[in-house]
């Protein structure tokens, strides 16, 4: 007796995206920025009011913060008001303010005993780890923006990369200034990286009645 050909049955498998904002993260607003400052600074959470500070001034990407060494920030006893690092990715230098609200909780930071002998900015909490992992950083970001009462999969690490910038290209329009910034190398990737055209797009739809 032939036995029938029967359809294959494959078990359906949940999309790994179902239900989650993907693409790009969203920027902070300044009013969100502000909450976040004085959250942080109400519970006197200086580690995370410096790295936060930090991630806004730096527009560093995560790998890149995470890795930072305190003698990038710090000349003579004194946190510097710029700031150098090299890239992962890129392999070259970008540089960053560090302005006076930032420079104020790193210092804070540094007086805590966690930081005694430390090379790394932002140390580990176990002795096999030298400084806390880009996983880490992202769950310390959720806690912030969830905080808030934000969705937590809008927002994420490069969240805080693209907030400062957002704003300076608001304000001045200036691409060249942002790209710099974030260290890219064309300028093709910082208006992808910005949406500056579907943004400049639906300017001038507002702008037309009909």
């Amino acid at each position: 007796m032939e036995t029938p050909n029967l359809p294959a049955i494959r078990s359906v498998r949940p999309a790994w995206n179902k239900g989650r904002i993907v693409g790009q993260k969203r920027p902070l607003k300044p009013k969100h920025v502000w909450a976040i400052r004085v959250r942080l600074e109400l519970s006197e959470n200086h580690r995370d009011l410096a790295l936060f500070n930090m991630a806004i001034d730096s527009k560093l990407r995560g790998c890149d913060l995470v890795k930072m060494k305190v003698a990038d920030v710090m000349s003579s006893g004194q946190i510097k008001e710029r700031a150098s690092v090299l890239q992962s990715k890129t392999q070259k230098p970008v540089r960053f303010e560090i302005s006076e609200g930032t420079r104020a909780s790193v210092e804070k930071w540094m007086e805590d005993e966690l930081m005694v002998g430390s090379e790394y900015l932002w140390p580990g909490r176990f002795h096999e780890r030298l400084h806390i992992s880009t996983r880490q950083y992202a769950r310390i970001v959720r806690d912030w923006v969830t905080s808030l009462g934000l969705e937590a999969s809008a927002y994420g690490t490069h969240s805080m990369r693209r907030t400062k910038v957002t704003q300076i290209h608001k304000k001045t329009g200036n691409l060249r200034a942002v790209q710099l910034l974030l260290g890219h190398t064309k300028m093709d990737s910082t208006v992808r990286y910005l949406g500056v055209e579907l943004e400049d797009a639906l300017a001038i739809a507002e702008a037309v009645e009909i």
